[in-house]
């Protein structure tokens, strides 16, 4: 079982970045799809953004596209998720998430391992 830890929320104004960082351990997640998911006070967590585990596809929720990023450094075991253009509808605590067999990569379902969130908060 892999082990994720999720750094790099906070308070930001409605227009920051931040920098968010996922440091997996307990095995290396170099062969696993990696996915970022968001949930939000009195709603559903739902996905954000996810990247295969070659690197070479991502994958975004319409409502972030263009505005998030999501990276990898397998040499660092380590995911990331660059937010830019922040708006108070994103304030929720961010997850990331770790998919080792085959599945929907937008579905909660097919991701086995969770990290146990970061918050970001947007204020207007």
């Amino acid at each position: 079982q892999v082990q994720l830890i999720e750094t790099g929320g906070g308070l930001v104004q409605a227009g920051g970045s931040l920098r968010l960082s996922c440091a997996a351990s307990g095995r290396t997640i170099i062969t696993d799809d990696m996915g970022w998911f968001r949930q939000a006070p009195g709603k559903e967590r739902e996905f954000v953004a996810a990247l295969n585990w070659s690197g070479n596809l991502r994958y975004y929720a319409d409502s972030v596209k263009g505005r998030f990023t999501i990276s990898r450094d397998n040499a660092k075991n380590t995911v990331y998720l660059q937010i830019a253009s922040l708006q108070p509808e994103d304030t929720a605590v961010y997850y990331c998430a770790a998919k080792s067999r085959l599945g929907n990569i937008y579905s909660r379902a097919a991701y086995d391992s969770w990290g146990q969130g970061t918050q970001v908060t947007v204020s207007s």
